[in-house]
């Protein structure tokens, strides 16, 4: 059996299908995977077949303060952008010969499902956060420049409507002139048609549960956690043994002004810690000679997160997964999309708390401290003990049986 794995947006969605594709190679199966381009090189250093789709989804770190995304910028995202729908359809309409199953992680694979239908094989579409899925018990995702807050049941499936009307505005037309160029019938309901009526949730039931559904067949796998037993850098091994335990602070993908440094530093300093600084996509760096933090690439984080005492992060699937899997508190600052789901679920299980607006080194400073009261470490800690972790296993396992 061949599997196509297919991924579009950031280091978050991709790393989570590498680390299913390695389940299922090692259940004997053969794997291709299509990912954006700047990943294809690091994918095939697993051994992968690897095809590029879509673009690099990097942008400018010269952005406003860290806070949620505006619509402006969201706009200028969009608008930058070529027809990634047709691109879509055309790379995996080619990528998918040869293979017996499909699976696209994330509701943004507009053509997955098309290229599986055409070629008369299983699909799957898995999703990274319970919150994508339409439900009265939350709403959707925010749109950029909204908080995310759920309201009572009519509430959230009016918004759900809204959502549903937007991805039909955005997508459905380009959608449908692919399938109709390809011999496929019209659909009407974008969303509804990229989730199915049997997708995959890529999460653990205690950090994020599964809610009520309607005319879905859910199945949570548990995260799909891919392994790292890289040492951490000599540099920064040398920095965490030099002293007391530091806070992280990293915001990954997300946009950042090279100024917010300061605030990092300044907040660290407020409530007597050390800092770490990850660069992530804004490249961030020291504004001056400080002795009390470090700056650093990409690191394993399996290794790092269990020495912090306490993660500083923007919400991502993936960074809250790995915070909370090293028991340690947490302090989300969410910018967009399901982030603002996730700095939920961090307060609601009581192992960290959140930021939400504009990032000061006073609203910092005090999430910190709240987060580092004995009450949130030890839930922390009780939390990550709970966590399951042979995610990608099991979802390897009834892959490849459909």
């Amino acid at each position: 059996m061949r599997a196509l794995l297919s991924s579009v947006g950031t280091r978050g969605d991709v790393q989570p299908i590498v680390a299913l594709g390695l389940k299922v190679r090692e259940l004997g199966h053969e794997v291709r995977l299509c990912v954006p381009p700047n990943f294809v090189e690091w994918v095939r250093d697993f051994g992968f077949e690897a095809v590029p789709v879509g673009v690099e989804m990097r942008q400018p770190s010269s952005r406003g303060p860290v806070g949620p995304l505006t619509a402006e910028q969201i706009r200028r995202i969009r608008e930058s952008m070529p027809d990634l729908i047709s691109n879509q359809f055309e790379v995996l309409g080619v990528a998918a010969e040869g293979c017996d199953v499909i699976l696209g992680a994330n509701a943004h694979q507009y053509a997955a499902r098309s290229i599986a239908e055409l070629r008369g094989v299983a699909y799957v579409t898995a999703l990274y956060a319970p919150v994508a899925l339409p439900s009265p018990d939350h709403a959707p995702p925010p749109a950029a420049g909204e908080r995310w807050e759920s309201g009572n049941a009519e509430r959230n499936m009016e918004r759900w409507g809204d959502n549903l009307r937007a991805w039909n505005n955005r997508a459905l037309e380009r959608v449908n002139h692919n399938r109709s160029q390809r011999g496929l019938s019209r659909i009407d309901d974008v969303l509804h048609y990229n989730l199915t009526d049997h997708p995959w949730v890529a999460t653990d039931g205690i950090l994020a549960p599964i809610p009520s559904t309607l005319g879905m067949k859910v199945f949570e796998t548990g995260a799909w956690i891919l392994q790292d037993e890289t040492s951490l850098p000599r540099e920064l091994a040398a920095f965490l043994d030099a002293g007391e335990e530091p806070i992280y602070f990293g915001f990954g993908s997300m946009p950042a002004p090279p100024s917010v440094t300061r605030t990092l530093v300044n907040a660290a300093s407020a409530v007597g810690r050390r800092a770490v600084i990850s660069q992530g996509w804004a490249e961030l760096e020291v504004i001056d000679d400080a002795t009390d933090c470090i700056v650093i690439d990409d690191v394993n984080q399996q290794a790092l997160f269990p020495r912090v005492a306490a993660i500083v992060h923007h919400g991502g699937a993936g960074t809250t997964a790995a915070a909370t899997r090293a028991g340690v508190p947490q302090v989300v600052v969410p910018m967009f999309n399901d982030q603002f789901y996730w700095a939920t679920r961090v307060r609601t299980l009581g192992i960290g708390t959140c930021v939400i607006g504009t990032l000061t080194t006073a609203t910092l400073a005090s999430a910190l401290r709240e987060a580092f009261e004995p009450p949130i470490a030890k839930q922390a800690r009780s939390i990550a003990q709970q966590l399951s972790s042979d995610g990608a296993l099991v979802a390897a396992r009834r892959l490849v049986t459909l």
